[in-house]
């Protein structure tokens, strides 16, 4: 992906060094319609994760090396690159709808980190807070994606932190209440289909701004380059429900999937690639998650 020297976003806190200080400008040149939805909630006041929250407190700042720096310094200017296209694609989207859109915020932490959804600890990977309107990411998570998903490239990254954003395009269609009240009536099974398909939907929406991103270019030249769009696939493969248990447990129990199976995170973002918009993107009503 193509990002060095395009706008970062200004709605980006650094939590990382144990006090907050705001990305923005743009980063250093160098190489290289809306439908009925039902949010589902994962954290204490919702949101979707790749784990459990722990309750924890912040740590104290750590002495890093110029190299470990210098690497952090591009991964913040990356991913603020990122939330940056993804504030210009959903507002507009918002707008040709005829609706309003509140730009999330994004929060970068190291190892532990305070939310209005309680205290989290890195070990859940990146997550959407409904209730400060915020994604966490804790930049170790790239080193995660390359190493134990084998999801390698910038652009797995890229849909991790554009599938967070989906939760907060959901939260933005008022359907969080919706849940709160799901949640109290229905079992965990019955709560868990309603999940997956939330989920779901995120990836489609992750797919829906890759295709916006794919028709833009960077001095001349397409933002996209050759492989980025599996890497996302292979991210997507990497974290589904299905492959998660069988890697970690050895056997699969389909009535705890939560997230949707490996076949159906990367059908339902090509899915929103191919189509780019907010009609073909109902997983609520779809009959077949599998899209067979």
């Amino acid at each position: 992906m193509k990002w060095r020297g395009d706008r970062q976003s200004t709605n980006v806190e650094d939590r990382t060094n144990g006090r907050v200080t705001q990305t923005g400008g743009r980063a250093v040149k160098g190489g290289g319609i809306f439908s009925m939805i039902i949010l589902g909630l994962v954290m204490l006041l919702g949101g979707g994760n790749l784990g459990s929250v722990l309750n924890m407190m912040e740590p104290p700042a750590q002495q890093v090396s110029p190299q470990t720096q210098q690497l952090s310094t591009e991964r913040k200017e990356f991913v603020s690159v990122v939330f940056g296209h993804l504030e210009d694609f959903w507002g507009q989207e918002f707008q040709r709808e005829g609706f309003r859109y509140t730009q999330p915020s994004m929060v970068l932490y190291s190892g532990r980190v305070r939310t209005a959804c309680g205290s989290a600890d890195s070990s859940v990977g990146p997550f959407y807070c409904p209730g400060d309107q915020k994604v966490y990411l804790d930049l170790s998570f790239m080193d995660e994606l390359a190493t134990k998903y084998k999801a390698k490239g910038d652009f797995a990254m890229a849909y991790v932190v554009a599938h967070e954003v989906g939760h907060h395009v959901q939260q933005q269609l008022g359907i969080a209440d919706q849940m709160n009240k799901l949640r109290t009536t229905l079992s965990t099974k019955e709560y868990n289909k309603y999940q997956v398909r939330m989920e779901l939907q995120a990836d489609y929406y992750a797919g829906m701004w890759t295709k916006y991103i794919a028709g833009k270019t960077h001095n001349g030249q397409p933002i996209l380059e050759i492989g980025d769009v599996e890497s996302a696939l292979t991210a997507a493969n990497a974290i589904g429900d299905d492959t998660l248990q069988r890697k970690f447990q050895g056997f699969v129990i389909p009535d705890s999937f939560t997230h949707g199976t490996s076949k159906q995170r990367i059908n339902w973002f090509n899915r929103g690639y191919q189509y780019g918009d907010f009609e073909h993107g109902n997983t609520f009503a779809a009959t077949n998650l599998d899209l067979e």
